[in-house]
């Protein structure tokens, strides 16, 4: 994966997480931009979620990372956006799947159920895995709605 700026969001739920994403980008030498949040205080994921996925959109950013408590709910909004492929990975092997067949262009992770040590490994993966392509590319091309 040719990484540009990677974008990151989360919500409260996700910033301790987001806390070591943010180390992790640094320490791999990785430029980034932060779409927040920028407390633990509540909040609500899809405003992030929804800047993270305009920066996508907008070429901003590539890839992204979004984080939220269960890591479902700030994927259900970066997925509302059209130029948006986030999938939701737990464990490394996830991560390789969702880049090799789904070309995904950001990561989710579940803040509140992986430790810091997975998430580097599900980084790790994500940033390595170059997309397949062949047979996985028709199906990449039908997830737009076409009007």
């Amino acid at each position: 994966m040719e990484i540009k700026t990677v974008g990151i969001a989360s919500d409260h739920a996700g910033y301790p997480l987001k806390k070591f994403v943010i180390q992790y980008l640094e320490e791999h030498g990785y430029p980034y931009k932060d779409y927040g949040t920028y407390s633990d205080l509540s909040c609500d994921y899809s405003d992030f979620g929804h800047a993270l996925a305009e920066g996508i959109e907008k070429g901003e950013v590539y890839p992204g990372i979004g984080i939220c408590g269960s890591g479902e709910g700030i994927n259900m909004t970066l997925n509302k956006h059209q130029g948006v492929r986030a999938g939701l990975a737990w464990i490394p092997e996830i991560a390789h799947l969702i880049r090799q067949h789904n070309d995904a262009n950001v990561l989710v992770m579940p803040g509140r159920f992986i430790d810091n040590k997975t998430a580097g490994n599900i980084m790790d993966e994500f940033f390595s895995v170059p997309f397949e392509g062949g047979r996985h590319q028709r199906r990449v091309e039908k997830m737009p709605i076409q009007k």
